[in-house]
């Protein structure tokens, strides 16, 4: 049964009671933009989706021919590449691609396998004037053209002018680099236009790569993403940040090919049983004692203006005039945007960006990323390395409040996947509005994989 996405009515759609986000920000200190006034909730039924979908060998080799062989996904910073020479090894789905930047600054990818006997080109990223195979020494320069064949008078069936390397289409977006590995693929700008349209007040290409934690975790690629799609799971999940958190206040919008969830800060979760006084908020979200003084705050200053004051001062130093320019809710809230497939970049000075992409050929784990994107004044600093955590490792270890929150989330992952795996549910059941998107997810890949 194929999925059919209808516009719902903003006014009228299924919704938490009380304050909707909207209504938060009629409340800011300063002018909110039009696209966070814009609402493009989507009506895409009620059904459920096939089990297989996160357990089956099957779905997956569907997965890697039908969607990552066809799709525009996300391979690296155009800053993690900065010099002619620098190349990156993108692997996905058990495939393995290089990104290089070659003399001229133009940045290319190619399939990482000689063309010879099919040895991989570069194991490690770095940096170098050539691609040479360790396997035989047949060599390619940086534009991909063909520069050398170790004895060369024995192979007259090659033609030196045509024995380049396939050169994948490259597109770049806000700082990130895309490849996709289909030659005869839709317009990348078709492709972006909806996530471009939204992002024009927020340019994340001038931000630098702060960090980049990396984790392999034990559940499929979707289970991990679909954790990051919906505030609905903080009640049970993330208690502790209820006082602080509008969870089922957010707000769900769709696109074509990206969604958003914006989740408000500083105001309580509507499930909080009672009154929740502004002392307990302030309390909450400074990690302090039950009993602990707070600060006052100023005559007719709500929660949400005084902590984005105390953000705007933090930031700016890096940020400038941007920080008086922002709104409150630019400042405080979650703002979750995902391109399809796997890409969640974060709006205003949030910083963070997700990345799932499969564990080569293993369905049943995943590779999860955090980037964290910060302004700077200056010379751009030098790209993150990825730094990878161990099975053993939290995410606290790297990522402090953010990664302790990551590892509540992380704590479920490998029990839904055994879960799916002994259900006798044959389908997972999801909400029509809060797991919106993560039924968007699902509509995305009945388009491109099939039922």
């Amino acid at each position: 049964m194929a999925d059919v996405m209808t516009d719902l009515d903003p006014e009228n759609m299924p919704r938490s009671p009380g304050l909707t986000y909207q209504d938060l920000l009629d409340q800011d200190s300063r002018p909110v933009p039009d696209v966070l006034r814009l609402q493009s909730p989507k009506d895409l039924g009620h059904r459920e989706y096939p089990v297989s979908r996160y357990t089956s060998k099957e779905w997956h080799d569907r997965e890697v021919e039908h969607l990552w062989l066809k799709v525009w996904q996300m391979a690296c910073r155009e800053e993690d590449i900065p010099e002619p020479g620098d190349h990156l090894r993108y692997d996905i789905a058990g495939m393995s691609f290089l990104v290089v930047r070659t003399e001229t600054g133009e940045i290319r990818a190619y399939p990482n396998a000689c063309l010879h006997r099919g040895r991989m080109l570069k194991e490690f990223d770095g940096n170098a004037t050539e691609l040479r195979c360790p396997f035989h020494g047949f060599c390619w320069k940086l534009d991909g053209s063909l520069s050398d064949i170790p004895a060369g008078w024995d192979f007259p069936q090659i033609d030196h002018a045509t024995f380049s390397l396939p050169s994948l289409p490259v597109a770049t977006w806000s700082g990130f680099v895309f490849i996709n590995p289909d030659r005869h693929c839709e317009p990348f700008d078709d492709f972006i236009k909806d996530l471009a349209m939204l992002f024009e007040r927020w340019d994340l290409g001038a931000l630098h790569k702060a960090s980049h934690t990396a984790k392999i975790m034990q559940c499929n690629w979707k289970i991990a993403q679909e954790a990051f799609c919906e505030a609905f799971h903080v009640n049970a999940t993330h208690p502790q940040i209820l006082y602080n958190l509008g969870d089922v206040n957010s707000q769900v919008d769709v696109w074509e090919n990206c969604a958003r969830v914006i989740t408000p800060s500083h105001t309580p979760s509507p499930l909080m049983e009672g009154s929740v006084s502004e002392a307990e908020l302030l309390r909450s979200i400074m990690g302090l004692p039950h009993d602990a003084e707070v600060p006052p705050l100023p005559d007719g200053m709500s929660p949400r203006e005084f902590l984005a004051n105390q953000r705007r001062e933090m930031l700016r130093p890096v940020a400038g005039h941007l920080v008086d320019e922002y709104c409150d809710a630019e400042l405080v809230d979650s703002h979750d945007y995902t391109l399809f497939p796997n890409l969640h970049p974060w709006a205003a000075f949030n910083g963070i960006v997700y990345r799932f992409r499969p564990n080569g050929l293993d369905h049943r784990s995943c590779i999860m990323e955090c980037i964290m994107l910060a302004p700077f004044s200056g010379e751009r600093p030098p790209s993150a390395p990825v730094r990878w955590l161990a099975a053993d490792e939290k995410w606290s270890s790297a990522l402090g409040f953010l990664g302790k929150v990551f590892d509540q989330d992380a704590f479920n992952m490998p029990k839904v996947q055994l879960g799916l795996e002994s259900t006798y549910q044959t389908g997972i059941v999801l909400s029509g509005y809060q797991e919106s998107k993560v039924r968007w997810l699902h509509h995305k890949l009945t388009e491109w994989v099939g039922e």
